[in-house]
């Protein structure tokens, strides 16, 4: 898979690009974790995520962050991290100006940022989060969201508490032309470990392979 750097708000960003050979493949980014916290591109979740996109049919991105392995910069509080994910988006787009699909996925502050940048592209058609923190981060700018997405959470999560990514999603339930599906994985805890993330992968795929061919939300 090949190594890309390319240009972010504040410098060059490093990524993994992984293209299909159909010129009109849906096309998808995923997005890492903390970067304080040891989040980076080849976070186990984000990989696993990125390999799932692409044996579904998708071109898919993923990438660090400014100030993460060799992308410039430093942290910016999710402010010049959507900013990067902005940038990441362009990219892709710019290397497959035919495709009819465009996703997002996040895990924990990548679900963050991921809910963030579906409100500012409306060409984003789907969303997978995966354990969103809803203790931790204000989630209120998505009124009203705008596509359908999975929000998927283990229920041994102490990171990011099962209750909180529960009343979240209470709230995006009551929106009108979306359907937020949510999935509990039982027992996992924030990072998904063995044999859970077979499960999140599993649940993952059964949804956007469902979304891309039935045409629904």
């Amino acid at each position: 898979m090949p190594e890309v750097i390319f240009p972010g708000p504040e410098g060059r960003l490093e990524g993994r690009y992984h293209p299909q050979r159909e010129r009109d493949a849906p096309i998808a980014i995923v997005l890492h974790p903390h970067p304080q916290f040891g989040g980076t591109m080849n976070h186990k979740v984000v990989y696993n995520l990125h390999y799932a996109f692409y044996q579904m049919g998708f071109t898919v991105l993923r990438f660090n962050f400014r100030g993460v392995g060799r992308s410039q910069g430093e942290y910016d509080q999710g402010v010049g991290e959507l900013s990067d994910a902005a940038s990441a988006l362009d990219y892709l787009q710019s290397m497959n100006n035919n495709s009819k699909h465009c996703w997002v996925a996040g895990f924990s502050f990548g679900a963050w940022i991921g809910m963030q940048l579906l409100m500012r592209r409306p060409e984003i058609t789907g969303f997978i989060s995966v354990a969103p923190p809803a203790n931790m981060y204000d989630f209120s700018f998505l009124a009203p969201c705008p596509a359908s997405g999975l929000i998927i959470n283990g229920t041994g999560d102490r990171v990011a508490p099962p209750a909180d990514t529960v009343n979240l999603v209470s709230k995006l339930h009551e929106q009108k032309g979306i359907t937020i599906t949510h999935e509990e994985v039982d027992g996992a805890g924030h990072f998904f470990e063995e044999p859970h993330m077979d499960t999140l992968i599993n649940t993952t795929t059964t949804y956007v392979r469902r979304r891309l061919t039935e045409n629904t939300r």
